[in-house]
């Protein structure tokens, strides 16, 4: 099958093209580029991600889960700013053009665009070694951004959601030996936090205004915080008791479990400051205070200094070798 078929059969379809807002795109694919239309007194909001094989994701996986979580992880640059997502591109280079893993690929990223509500409005495809490459395109009103910098000495260190569920699921996907018996619901949670992570997108709209300062969590706590921190130009303080966690990580021993909400990654919940008056106004959004931010640098657990990054490291292993 040539580009242009595959392009129609499996990326031209209407479930991808008006899954988000049609007043935003005034036109789609088909032509040459894309034409979005923001609303009055918005700014753009951009992020690109690319996602290789066997560095962003598993050797083994399912093409439906991996184009779910290929947009999901993008989506969530989006909900860390506050923007309101709007429409993607998909730079997809593939080793073969296998129709039964394109239409499960396809299945997948239509999926995710319907929960996160947006619109695929163009890409290319090519043959090469499996890479998929997404930029997303949201809107926020001009001033309103979440950005990492603005953390101030006082303010209260929260996150949107529980820790270390998706490391979990990786060691899962892996298959690595599991320390007591995992029930089937437990399982399928946790494969689903790695597999098709949800992006906050609605509790990024809802901090515009409040936050201080702001960004999702992708390479592990300690190391997403140091960025914060630097940024802002502040120390921040977390306690090890209030990290959030889901029972189904409960069935790994504590040590485990601490590890992997501090150092895990892929968690793809937001990590923000906020002034403690802001709290109340927060409602019922199931966020949770794991310390505060005070003066001076770097990030600190139970007291004690972290010492270098923490986290997740793209390229540290070709790096040190």
């Amino acid at each position: 099958m040539g580009e242009f078929g595959l392009i129609g059969r499996y990326f031209q379809r209407a479930v991808l093209q008006q899954a988000g807002d049609p007043a935003a795109v005034a036109l789609g694919i088909g032509d040459d580029a894309a034409l979005l239309e923001p609303a009055p007194g918005c700014q753009w909001v951009i992020s690109t991600d690319s996602l290789v094989q066997g560095v962003h994701f598993p050797e083994q996986y399912c093409p439906t889960d991996l184009a779910y979580r290929a947009l999901a992880v993008a989506v969530s640059d989006l909900a860390a700013m506050g923007a309101r997502p709007l429409g993607f591109t998909l730079a997809l280079t593939l080793p073969t053009a296998d129709e039964a893993w394109l239409g499960a690929f396809s299945d997948g990223l239509a999926q995710c665009a319907v929960d996160h509500r947006i619109s695929l409005i163009g890409g290319d495809t090519t043959r090469g070694p499996l890479n998929i490459g997404i930029s997303v395109y949201g809107e926020v009103a001009r001033g309103r951004a979440l950005r990492r910098s603005g953390a101030r000495p006082g303010d209260l260190l929260c996150v949107g959601g529980p820790l270390g569920d998706a490391a979990a699921g990786l060691a899962l996907v892996l298959g690595q030996p599991l320390p007591a018996p995992l029930d089937e619901a437990s399982r399928d949670y946790l494969l689903a936090r790695f597999w098709r992570p949800r992006a906050q997108c609605e509790l990024g709209q809802a901090l515009q205004g409040l936050a201080s300062a702001a960004m999702d969590i992708s390479d592990g706590l300690l190391q997403d915080a140091g960025h914060l921190a630097r940024a802002s130009g502040v120390a921040l303080h977390i306690q090890g008791a209030d990290l959030p966690s889901a029972p189904a990580l409960r069935h790994w021993p504590a040590r485990q479990q601490l590890d992997w909400m501090l150092r895990g990654g892929d968690d793809y919940v937001l990590l923000f400051s906020l002034p403690v008056a802001a709290l109340a106004q927060l409602g019922d959004w199931p966020i949770t205070v794991i310390g505060r931010v005070e003066a001076g640098q770097g990030v600190w657990l139970d007291g004690q200094p972290i010492a270098g990054d923490g986290g997740y490291q793209h390229f540290k292993e070709s790096a040190d070798g």
